[in-house]
């Protein structure tokens, strides 16, 4: 193998669709001396277990750590235990609510199982930041902050942001990147991955390691996936996620539910289809090979077909689901005229999460009852069970009493 076309190769396709490789020059070396050592690159993705679900969002890195695991280097998949307790601020106008250490539990609990959907295990290095996080003490912290500038951390642009408008800002979000800079130094990575908002923390990485005799790891950021909204960065706090661990239906589902003009980016970034191989044919043909490709990736040919059948039996022959789980309405929502708000109704399916999702999706005209679409939010509903609430384009409840 002659290693400057293998390197050339290796490089090509990190870099595809990629949003930043920095420095370039730097991967080319390193990849020279792991060809010629023997040795692979050790890859670093760190994920803060905010919520219970990995989504597609996550895919996207997700992808590409699977890369260089196929091109024989080593994924060290970094679950943040230790720093979500601090609170990622990237991207944020306010300051994160910390996280009790019971919810981060809960939330990493299947971590590992739903990231191996696209991972292989066996070349998987899987590590806790507690591991080294927890174990600094008092003195380590000062030797740590003092390797970093206030100064510098206000050339961040949220950071400057808040600064000039007054928000305020801890001393505990400025520890964030610096925590995640040091589980760099701790696993010896040679290149991060993040989306595009990680790009400051990361580089913050490339200067802590110099500070502790390493060479700098390489930073490649992935463009942020749009969400099902068509509008905001998928996120499960905003629920317009799709969630890797999610049934076939559901997954199906959501995606023919996406703006058409999201497709490109689907494509590229969830699938080995190229675009141009779709571009031409009807958008809802090119959106079926689209959901067809990301659910078959989580649930095989046969998940597949199983989600694509639920979705033209439901939405295109307008047929109900063959099962539709049934929830007891309180008696106590239900007022002395036999009606009951249609927030409160939306709510007691439990399809939704707080009375202010159920607000946004009535307002945007995603509940019908009983096949009749409800945008009104005083709209108050007479309750004859068993009734059939649809939330969003997939989710069925039978209410009874």
């Amino acid at each position: 193998m002659e290693i400057d076309s293998e390197v050339a190769r290796q490089i090509s396709l990190i870099e595809k669709d990629a949003e930043t490789l920095l420095p370039k020059e730097e991967l080319a070396a390193k990849l020279r001396r792991s060809l010629g050592e023997g040795k692979p690159l050790r890859v670093k993705l760190g994920i803060d277990p905010s919520a219970p679900h990995l989504t597609l969002g996550h895919a996207v890195v997700l992808r590409k750590l699977r890369l260089f695991q196929d091109l024989g280097h080593t994924a060290v998949l970094v679950v943040g235990d230790f720093t979500r307790l601090i609170g990622d601020p990237s991207g944020r106008s306010r300051t994160r609510e910390p996280m009790s250490r019971e919810e981060i539990e809960r939330n990493m609990a299947s971590y590992k199982e739903q990231a191996f959907l696209i991972l292989d295990p066996k070349r998987t290095e899987v590590r806790y930041n507690s591991e080294w996080l927890g174990k600094l003490s008092f003195e380590d912290v000062i030797v740590l902050s003092a390797k970093y500038t206030v100064a510098r951390m206000l050339e961040r642009e949220d950071f400057a942001r808040r600064f000039r408008e007054g928000v305020p800002i801890t001393i505990m979000e400025f520890l964030y990147p610096l925590a995640q800079a040091y589980d760099s130094v701790a696993i010896r990575a040679d290149v991060e991955l993040g989306g595009s908002d990680q790009r400051f923390n990361l580089l913050i990485g490339r200067d802590i390691q110099r500070e502790y005799g390493q060479d700098p790891q390489v930073v490649l950021t992935m463009p942020l996936l749009i969400g099902t909204d068509g509008r905001y960065a998928m996120s499960q706090s905003r629920g317009n996620y799709i969630g890797l661990s999610e049934p076939p239906e559901e997954q199906f589902g959501k995606i023919m539910s996406l703006p058409d003009e999201l497709m490109p980016q689907y494509y590229a970034l969830l699938t080995d289809v190229p675009w141009e191989e779709v571009r031409d044919l009807h958008p809802k043909e090119a959106k079926k090979r689209l959901a067809w490709e990301i659910v078959r990736a989580f649930h095989g040919e046969e998940g597949a077909a199983r989600g694509k059948a639920h979705f033209e039996r439901v939405f295109e022959e307008r047929e109900l689901p063959e099962a539709i789980p049934e929830v007891s309405l309180p008696p106590e929502l239900v007022a002395k005229d036999g009606t009951v708000g249609v927030v409160d109704l939306v709510v007691a399916t439990g399809l939704v999460s707080s009375r202010s999702q159920a607000r946004r999706l009535i307002e945007q005209g995603g509940v019908q009852v009983s096949g009749q679409r409800i945008v009104d939010l005083g709209s108050r509903v007479r309750f004859q069970p068993p009734l059939v609430v649809r939330v969003g384009r997939r989710r069925f409840v039978r209410l009874v009493g």
